[in-house]
């Protein structure tokens, strides 16, 4: 295509709705860097978001007097809109493109950020919550998409472990600041100062990246039955998964299972599939590294809630001390993202990714013999163990995902990436909340129940422990494709 330098960006000619745009890794340096900055100041406005909104919630409860369920889906519709909405997103994207989608996700935040810092009432402030997810969806499967596509593969590691970096900086920062803005400004404030920061995301990418696209050419009609029947199924199983061992939690297990199967089933027959299933077939590497992206979620993002409930119960230590004893792990993962993604340029992904959840896997076992009177230091030791595992694990897994298809499946191979994250997270609280079900009960936790808690604690880490071993299987396949 013809291409010509541009002094906002890059300029491409003639192109039309229906014709590829620019090829990967043909952009101008200072425009790579800038896609990078966008990109990653959007994950890091996401995770943050989402990391520090729990901080407020007991604010926000006080402010409206509402019960703790009803405070549960200020976080739980942001996350069953997002997931409903990833794999519909990645393959908008990729037809319409992929900036034009990055650009409609910041408004859409930018928006809804402001909508929410003036809720009236609790029920609005979770529509605000819900329609937020929108913003997160699009901008989390188009994010990744920019980067792979701004730079060449050569230097594609290295921009996904910045990428990765920031996205975790926001989960460190989350706890922290948002504690600090809550506790000064005022839960409101919030989402007004995340609001001003998602501006600059906005009108950076308008201003100086307007003729950067990349987009494929359209195929048949949009999958709308597909997008029904795979939103119907993960909400049904991720509801059900935070119900168990509920009867009303395992039939909800069961149909979003049924769910799956169907919708798998029609993307075989459908003209323009939601999601093409050839990827997982003709890639070894596509199908074993989104495997490994499920367990290493599955086995690691329930360890922040352990811990605060061992730290607070067990140990007896203040909220605010055992916040800054569990932002370790983050900052750890924030610390060691970018060089492990330099790493991953030289090193076969697949390498560096297994030793990610080798390292998981002593951090969470160690975890498991955690006791009533473990010194913290070792403590701080494990956490920060697993999360330098999932360091060395997130940016070479990503990597290997995202360079096993082609150019045109970016945006469903992003989606599919970010729906596997979701959903770990989510059988991850699952698992965690269906031992303590188990072995704790759902009555309020008294001083009597602490030994029990102890307990539950330390069988979750050896499931989880389990689990990593079995992801570490996964993320060893190596990068030959089966045609």
């Amino acid at each position: 295509l013809p291409c010509r330098p541009w002094s906002g960006g890059y300029h491409v000619s003639d192109i039309s709705m229906n014709q590829p745009s620019l090829k990967p890794g043909e952009l101008p340096e200072s425009t790579r860097t800038l896609v990078l900055v966008i990109a990653s100041l959007g994950g890091f406005l996401v995770t943050f978001m989402a990391s520090s909104i729990n901080i407020a919630l007991p604010l926000i409860g006080a402010d409206f007097d509402v019960s703790a369920v009803t405070l549960s889906w200020i976080s739980l519709s942001y996350m069953l809109v997002s997931t409903v909405l990833l794999l519909p997103a990645g393959r908008i994207a990729d037809a319409y493109g992929r900036m034009r989608l990055f650009n409609v996700s910041m408004i859409v935040f930018l928006v809804m950020a402001f909508a929410s810092a003036f809720a009236p009432s609790a029920s609005v402030l979770i529509v605000m919550r819900a329609l937020h997810g929108i913003g997160l969806a699009i901008g989390a499967v188009t994010s990744t998409a920019l980067v792979v596509l701004a730079f060449p593969p050569e230097r594609r590691g290295r921009a996904l472990g910045t990428n990765v970096a920031f996205v975790y900086l926001g989960v460190t920062l989350g706890p922290v600041l948002g504690g600090l803005i809550c506790q000064n400004l005022g839960w409101r404030a919030l989402f007004i100062i995340v609001g001003a920061l998602s501006l600059i995301n906005v009108v950076l990418p308008l201003w100086k990246l307007r003729h950067v696209e990349w987009r494929e050419p359209k195929g048949a009609h949009f999958d709308f039955l597909g997008s029904v029947l795979s939103g119907a199924a993960l909400v049904a199983i991720l509801v059900g998964f935070s119900l168990l061992p509920e009867v009303l939690g395992a039939v909800l297990v069961a149909a979003g299972i049924v769910g799956l199967a169907a919708f798998l089933w029609w993307e075989t027959r459908a003209a323009d599939p939601l999601l093409n299933l050839d990827l997982f077939r003709r890639s070894r590497v596509f199908a074993f590294s989104n495997a490994a992206s499920l367990i290493n979620y599955s086995s690691t993002s329930a360890m922040i809630f352990l811990l605060s409930l061992y730290l607070q119960y067990n140990r007896g230590l203040s909220t605010q001390t055992a916040g800054f004893v569990l932002v370790t792990g983050p900052f750890v993962q924030a610390a060691f993202s970018p060089m492990v993604g330099r790493l991953a340029d030289r090193v076969e992904a697949r390498h560096v990714a297994s030793a990610g959840m080798a390292v998981c896997v002593i951090g969470l076992l160690g975890l498991s013999f955690a006791g009533a009177d473990t010194a913290f230091w070792y403590i701080i030791l494990m956490l920060c163990l697993v999360s330098l595992g999932n360091a060395f694990f997130a940016t070479p897994n990503t990597h290997a995902i995202m360079g096993s298809v082609e150019t045109r499946w970016v945006g469903v191979a992003s989606a599919t990436m970010v729906t596997m994250r979701q959903v770990g997270m989510s059988m991850s609280l699952g698992v965690a909340a269906l031992v303590l079900a188990l072995v704790v009960g759902r009555d309020v936790i008294r001083p009597a129940d602490y030994p029990h808690l102890l307990t539950s604690v330390r069988v979750t880490f050896l499931i989880f422990t389990v689990l990593c071993v079995f992801g570490i299987a996964a993320s060893l396949v190596g990068p030959r494709r089966v045609r």
